[in-house]
């Protein structure tokens, strides 16, 4: 009878150690699931994140790119009706301002792009008059003051004979930007100075450009060589054309353009 109730016993407790076994393993089954789909979710959670960052970012340089192609497209069209608009106007300062003004009137930010080519288209034409305006009025609201913009301003000067007030601007322009002021800036003063025959004025803006160590170009070279010939000064005339003038000429012989040295004359 003892020995019938121990052997039931160590069955019951077997039994006991195999139920809970099964339900451990279970249960470790379940947490492995459990954290496996967690995974699984941060990384679909993570792809997603970056699919919407990708998604975000290219929707923004598609919106950047359509601005700037419709801004480049109608600033053609807004030139041209710039010019159209202060054409048939009065050489009167009030009402060219004025019209100016009304042509900007209505746009948030300053139609820069529009107006540098109502600038050109003005140039082409050679309205000197109108191209003065327009560059003036351009200053006058803080906007152009390119070296671009200084050169037509510049040439308009030259072309409309006033000869003062491209000397003021180009002192303001020494004065400002002494540093980045252009090659072909010293070569317009010195072509303005040249065609209104003030030789030593050009004697003064070469001065500036060598102090500034700016290279002048074979055009420059032969204005301020022809300067001081008229000031008298051949010594400084042949030093000048030694120093910068170029060695090579081009001639045409035998129908053909052919290059040779000018110490050979």
């Amino acid at each position: 009878m003892g020995a019938s109730l121990q052997f039931e016993f160590f069955n019951c407790n077997f039994l006991l150690k195999g139920i809970n076994s099964t339900r451990l393993s279970e249960k470790l089954n379940v947490t492995s699931a459990l954290k496996h789909s967690q995974k699984q979710g941060e990384l679909s959670l993570t792809i997603s994140d970056a699919a919407d960052q990708k998604k975000v970012k290219k929707a923004g340089k598609v919106e950047h790119h359509l601005w700037k192609k419709r801004e480049s497209a109608g600033s053609g069209q807004k030139a041209l009706n710039l010019v159209r608009i202060i054409s048939g106007l009065p050489n009167e300062k009030e009402s060219v301002y004025g019209a100016l003004d009304k042509w900007i009137a209505w746009d948030t930010e300053f139609p820069l792009i529009a107006a540098a080519k109502a600038l050109r288209i003005l140039r082409q034409q050679r309205l000197w008059k109108r191209v003065i305006q327009v560059a003036k009025w351009m200053l006058s609201k803080g906007q152009g003051a390119t070296m671009a913009t200084y050169d037509t301003l510049l040439l308009a000067f030259d072309m409309d004979n006033r000869v003062d007030e491209a000397e003021t601007l180009w002192n303001m322009i020494l004065h400002t930007s002494t540093r980045s002021v252009s090659k072909r800036l010293f070569s317009r003063m010195i072509s303005l100075y040249d065609h209104h025959l003030v030789p030593d004025k050009i004697v003064e803006v070469f001065a500036d450009m060598e102090e500034l160590g700016v290279k002048p170009d074979e055009d420059t070279v032969r204005r301020v060589a022809r300067a001081f010939q008229m000031l008298g000064q051949e010594d400084k005339q042949k030093l000048v054309l030694k120093k910068y003038q170029s060695r090579w000429k081009y001639i045409h012989f035998n129908g053909e353009r052919a290059r040779v040295r000018r110490d050979t004359e």
